[in-house]
């Protein structure tokens, strides 16, 4: 072989050599990078590795032995009303612990998320007519009114009260009587089914993003009612009326009538009545609306009328701590098991019902999800944890707090303005300071939408995650999952988890008589509950927390909230208009020429 082409060709494999060499260390490098990245930062596989086995396994043992219903009668039935701050609540964070440990689950306990507020318990409630003719009413006592000490009878009268100027022409006339505050609604007729399901009309429109922006804020007139209800309140007490009864709001078509009755914070004198510096004046109770109706028109057409009550509650402290109860199947993977994925829903409720389906329903499946789980006996790659929160019903308060105990918070305005609101409706500040088991969580799972079974999931705009759902509901679409939306939906606990960066989920259900009968009612109870839905959801459930524990990466994130650039992203683009930039440049270059006078 000639020199010059022994030279050329050891030229060629010196370049190779380098080039390959060069790949390597580039490959090493980058190989070395993704390993200092948590694993839902990396790309993600196009096709999800599902185990359809354990599909099978799981939906065999949750729609074949169901044991849901029994958990819901034990906490409905037994425990009963669970509202945050009473003995009840307590009582089911116990037994609920305790079952966890009874199904297998490990390091079952409770979890101080922080101080309520005051405890309170209904112990028995009755309001009748006496005069001008005698009949027993439908009413409940409000969340965390004061007693009237025994039987009270009294002359009623209603106040009509828009602002707080209207309460001038009461001054002096209220002291001795039981007060009605508040309109007598419209009671409609009931000429739609009360109980529903989705049809597909209704879930392909949600599945449809909403491009127009919402409309106007509600927050102030929120709190303009709030505000004057509790100026109401204080006036009333102060011209020493004995008492307070208001009306029943409506359900969604007409469902607050036929003696359902929403009993939550709308009912009294302000959202915060928890806390004893917020406290309800004097005994409120609400009334159910054709028996309020009925007294409101005697009323009116000036014929007197006496009421009769007992309001018999009882307080047990100003200073209550409240819990969240936790358990854990750990993880078997020695690279994955310090990894988690939560699921979850709150165990406290309103006190007017037995809150079967606000949120019993939430707890229980996902007490049996853990129960299918364990039975199945899994060995997870990732710890699987669930979390019964309490607190929700008042402002979501023990997810938040075990979000910000474990992986972050969001802190909130402290503006003059914002101080004055509930916490649940501050105005987010930033940046969002992160601990470092935020990395270690795959995502959250939240049933709290009522008893009716899992149609598909909100993805909270989470469009990374969407293509790997849509495989995870393929063998799930005979047992009606079938939508994913790109909606926000809010009013629950993945909140907490999504507003520092964790994916956090809620599922769409089937509405049934949710809105329009049982949310916050005194006909939530056991009856309305659905077995084969809450099986159904449960088995959907543990299917999506078992795949999120067994896959080789966690789940895709959104960017981190940066709450406190929000304003400044809104707001408008500043010299944009070439017109307005030229006659702003000739003004001020006139003003400049132009000699000051003397």
């Amino acid at each position: 072989m000639p020199y010059r082409s022994l030279r050329a060709c050891l030229s060629l494999l010196i370049t190779f050599a380098l080039t390959l060499s060069a790949a390597a260390a580039n490959k090493a490098k980058t190989a070395a990078g993704d390993a200092n990245q948590p694993s839902y930062a990396l790309p993600q596989p196009q096709r999800e590795t599902l185990d359809y086995g354990m599909y099978q396994r799981i939906r065999d043992e949750g729609l074949g032995h169901s044991h849901v219903m029994e958990y819901a009668s034990a906490l409905d039935d037994d425990i009963g009303p669970r509202l945050t701050g009473s003995a009840n609540l307590k009582r089911a964070n116990e037994w609920t612990r305790d079952q966890f440990t009874a199904m297998g689950c490990s390091n079952a306990h409770l979890e101080d998320w922080g101080e309520f507020g005051m405890g309170w318990q209904q112990l028995n409630t009755w309001v009748r007519m006496t005069a001008p003719d005698t009949a027993i009413f439908i009413a409940q006592s409000a969340p965390w009114s004061p007693a009237t000490n025994g039987a009270i009878n009294a002359p009623a009268i209603w106040i009509d009260v828009k602002d707080a100027k209207d309460l001038d022409q009461y001054k002096g006339k209220l002291a001795g009587k039981i007060v009605l505050y508040g309109a007598m609604r419209d009671v409609s007729s009931v000429d739609k089914p009360l109980f529903a399901r989705l049809d597909d009309a209704e879930l392909k429109k949600l599945t449809e993003y909403p491009l127009k922006p919402r409309g106007p804020d509600f927050i102030e007139q929120y709190m303009k009612r709030l505000a004057l209800r509790r100026k109401v309140g204080q006036f009333l007490a102060d011209e020493h009326a004995l008492a307070a009864i208001t009306p029943s709001r409506d359900g969604r078509d007409g469902g607050g009538s036929g003696g359902t009755i929403f009993d939550d914070s709308g009912a009294g004198f302000g959202w915060e009545a928890y806390q004893r510096e917020h406290a309800n004046p004097l005994p409120v109770v609400v009334m159910a609306i054709e028996n309020y109706g009925r007294v409101y028109r005697l009323l009116k057409a000036r014929v007197p009328v006496t009421i009769e009550m007992n309001v018999d509650t009882k307080f047990t402290g100003d200073h209550e701590h409240r819990y969240d109860t936790v358990a854990e199947i750990p993880g078997a993977d020695p690279k994955l098991k310090d990894e988690v994925v939560m699921v979850g829903g709150h165990l406290d409720s309103w006190a007017s019902g037995t809150g079967a389906t606000d949120n019993g329903a939430g707890t229980v499946v996902a007490m049996e999800v853990m129960r299918i789980l364990n039975t199945l006996q899994v060995k997870p790659r990732r710890t699987i944890r669930v979390a019964l929160w309490t607190g929700e019903e008042e402002g979501e308060f023990g997810s938040y707090g075990y979000v910000k105990q474990h992986f972050g918070n969001v802190p909130l305005s402290t503006a003059p303005d914002q101080l004055k609101l509930p916490e649940w409706i501050r105005k987010p500040a930033g940046p969002v300071p992160l601990k470092p088991d935020q990395q270690k969580i795959s995502g959250y799972f939240n049933v709290d939408n009522g008893t009716g079974k899992i149609r598909g999931v909100y993805l909270q705009e989470n469009a990374a995650i969407a293509p790997i759902f849509a495989q995870w509901i393929e063998p799930l679409k005979d047992l009606g999952v079938t939508s994913l939306t790109m909606r926000n939906t809010g009013g629950t606990d993945h909140e907490a988890f999504d507003a520092v960066g964790i994916p956090g989920f809620q599922f769409i259900q089937d509405p049934l008589d949710y809105g329009s009968r049982t949310h916050h009612s005194n006909m939530d109870t056991y009856e309305r509950l659905q077995p084969e839905d809450l099986a159904q959801a449960a088995v959907v459930e543990a299917i999506f927390v078992y795949n999120t524990a067994m896959r080789d990466q966690m789940l895709p994130r959104k960017p981190l909230p940066h709450p406190e650039l929000e304003e400044q992203r809104r707001a408008p683009l500043t010299n944009i208009m070439p017109g307005a930039e030229a006659a702003e440049k000739d003004a001020k270059e006139k003003a400049e020429q132009t000699p000051p006078e003397e």
